[in-house]
């Protein structure tokens, strides 16, 4: 089944609370945008049941058809449910970036619905043989291109959910997938309480030793904003709590924050090592029901990377060089600190960020927060929307009247340069906010493809969580900031630039260590003057960013590689252990992940730390037995840019050759027939090591 949504009318025999809801409204043609301002946390049960309700009507006529054809079996099933998933797509999508508490607890109902509808249908046997027999029948059928690609995904799809089961497996199939709905959701709620639990007020203002002028005013704007003027608030959103740790002298601030954000949901009232245990047991059960070793047995089957002991293969290649570095980095920065301030104390965790920022101030007389004046948040909107216009013919128009769920949330028209041909909606939510998660993600609330008989558009979002404005300052984002409205925004182009036959095909739909492809490869271009120029100007007097802070950059874009490099690995190790060991070997979570992360430990485990209870991408996202993926797209990423530097930053012919082969064809073909469309030859295994001086 697709995850897509569109709007139909409502009939006129309708109850009043379907009739008029606001999750089924027909729009206009022209944008047909959610009507965010009109919905309300009640009208999601009475929509989603009406929705399931049709969708199983639909399924009935599919079944009761006495042929069997591509377009009454495939199509038919393919468009099914289009009111589910766009009821589920606006829920969850909110469920992430702006829920309150009674939208949160409104998941314990909807996962559940949503995982039993799933089921009904996935192991519905009249169902499938009708797929079957068009799958058996693919030659005969004259089926090609996406019609034949999308038979066998579907075919692949529903054998995978289980339709190949006896009725005794179905059954237990059924259990573990209505179980495992209301864990992942309850995980991602758990952390998000957590980090809005802890609050750090700063009352003395010696304690603001180190701290960079924009970060203290924001925390005096984040305290103020509580009534409580005079004093300084530090959370564990991110924009708030790197700063502290990167650059407050205060020593025991920094231990107090780092403490609380690396034990969240560890042995406090949002503790969630069961949830953990209980999501690693299911999934296993899950795999293994259906004839896996295990889930990342299960998961890699559909992944470029094909098998778990080619994943371990491709991680231990990278620890052994990355481990060799970062050891040079630490014991780099337990040197400097003698030097610094005369301590030859063991380096703790909260310690790192500070000495590794001061040391590379002396390396390269660069300091982080000289770069942020640079990069105000309108500037490297513009900036990046330029690179789209330059890369890929791109242009995007701010857009009045559209809908938003939240007030910071902006609307743009995208179009193609010169024709005018429309592409798609475009949202941007940039600031935290305690009724959204922590971190950056790119979704849909359309994905492009096949409604009826007509292909529509996409509408896509990028949400972030950035430094804030302040009464005295725009929002100036540190360059880590910019490097991921950069990554995200590739994701966004992956989903706007579709040009597919079918939704279950489009955009983001293709195998998950591919994904991110689109996405790493925009942040290169930041590391390039040509490309800064474009964006890059001081806030209040307009220059262009120097050259010689541009140079800073490009030294210091290897500093400590190793280290950064070998941090990636681990959370990809421990990911690919957690889902291939034997759950009932596993004691607890504590005790597991400190013998898992032993072969990457640098620094001493500290008591109460924990990264799995908080590991929101493999526990409560979709990265189970794929967090590897990051480092496996940066080897595609690292080749594919050396191409562009060939050829020019931002030669054309190189950007519509990424655009034709990459961008627009989803998951049409396989990612290794896509790559070598675009490169020409599969990627050089060893260019990231390469670029990140390891080799």
């Amino acid at each position: 089944m697709s995850t897509t949504n569109t709007q139909t009318s409502p009939t006129s025999n309708l109850t009043p609370d379907v009739q008029n809801n606001p999750l089924l409204l027909n729009f206009t043609d022209k944008d047909q945008a959610v009507p965010f301002h009109l919905i309300k946390t009640e009208h999601y049960m009475p929509a989603l049941h009406f929705a399931i309700s049709e969708a199983k009507s639909n399924i009935e006529k599919i079944k009761k058809d006495k042929t069997t054809t591509f377009e009454n079996t495939i199509i038919a099933l393919e468009q099914a449910s289009e009111k589910v998933d766009r009821v589920s797509t606006v829920y969850f999508n909110l469920f992430s970036s702006e829920a309150n508490e009674a939208h949160q607890a409104l998941a314990q109902e909807i996962s559940p619905l949503l995982s039993a509808f799933s089921s009904d249908v996935s192991l519905d046997p009249e169902i499938f043989n009708k797929i079957k027999f068009v799958y058996d029948n693919r030659i005969q059928l004259n089926l090609t291109g996406e019609d034949l690609k999308l038979t066998e995904k579907m075919y692949k799809d529903f054998a995978r959910n289980g339709a190949l089961l006896n009725p005794e497996q179905k059954e237990k199939l059924r259990a573990i997938d209505q179980e495992l709905s209301v864990l992942s959701p309850k995980f991602s709620e758990n952390i998000l309480k957590a980090t809005n639990a802890f609050e750090l007020w700063i009352t003395d203002e010696k304690d603001l030793a180190g701290l960079p002028e924009g970060a203290i005013e924001a925390y005096a704007h984040a305290a103020e904003a509580k009534g409580k003027k005079g004093q300084w608030l530090v959370t564990l959103q991110a924009p708030s709590m790197i700063p502290l740790l990167t650059y407050a002298n205060n020593r025991s601030l920094r231990e107090k924050v780092w403490r609380a954000s690396s034990s969240k949901c560890f042995k406090d009232q949002y503790d969630n090592q069961e949830v953990v245990l209980k999501i690693v047991k299911l999934k296993n059960e899950r795999a293994q029901v259906l004839g896996a070793k295990n889930y990342a047995e299960y998961v890699l089957e559909e992944r470029m990377a094909k098998n778990p002991q080619t994943v371990f293969q491709f991680l231990e290649k990278l620890i052994t060089p990355s481990k060799a570095a970062a050891q040079k980095d630490l014991a780099e920065v337990q040197q400097f600190r003698k030097e610094f301030d005369g301590s030859s104390d063991e380096i703790k965790p909260w310690d790192f960020a500070y000495y590794s920022e001061k040391l590379k101030e002396k390396k390269y007389a660069f300091n982080e927060e000289e770069l942020r004046p640079y990069f105000k948040l309108e500037n490297v909107i513009d900036g990046v929307f330029e690179h789209a216009r330059k890369l890929f013919g791109l242009v995007f128009k701010p857009v009045q009247g559209i809908p938003v769920y939240h007030a910071d949330v902006k609307t743009y028209e995208v179009f193609e340069e010169g024709s005018q041909k429309y592409i798609g909606l475009f949202y941007m939510d940039f600031f935290p906010r305690e009724t959204k998660k922590g971190g950056a993600w790119m979704t849909s609330f359309r994905e492009q493809g096949l409604y009826g008989h007509e292909i529509k558009r996409p509408h896509v979002s990028i949400v972030c969580n950035f430094t804030k404005p302040t009464p005295t300052k725009p929002s100036l984002l540190s360059y880590d900031e910019v490097s991921t409205l950069f990554h995200e925004f590739g994701h966004a182009l992956h989903g706007l630039l579709s040009e597919c036959k079918y939704k279950s095909l489009s955009g983001t739909n293709v195998y998950w260590d591919f994904v991110e492809l689109p996405s790493q490869i925009m942040e290169n271009w930041i590391k390039e003057k040509e490309s800064l120029d474009l964006f890059a100007k001081h806030y209040e007097t307009g220059e262009k960013i120097p050259t010689e802070l541009v140079e800073k950059i490009r030294k210091s874009a290897r500093f400590q590689a190793g280290w950064m490099s070998l941090r990636q690995l681990s959370f990809g190790w421990l990911d690919m252990n957690w889902y291939t060991t034997d759950p009932n070997t596993i004691k607890d979570v504590d005790s597991f992940e400190d013998q898992i992360g032993e072969k990457t430990r640098l620094l001493p485990r500290e008591t109460g730390q924990n990264m799995s209870v908080s590991f929101g991408h493999i526990f409560g996202g979709g990265y189970a037995a794929g967090y590897y993926s990051y480092k496996w797209a940066e080897v595609l990423d690292a080749d594919a840019f050396e191409y562009f530097k060939e050829q020019g930053l931002f030669n054309k012919e190189i950007g519509t050759k990424f655009k034709k082969s990459i961008l627009s064809r989803g998951g049409t073909s396989h990612p290794m027939d896509l790559y070598k469309e675009f490169r020409g030859r599969e990627p050089d295994p060893n260019s990231l090591l390469k670029r990140d001086g390891l080799i």
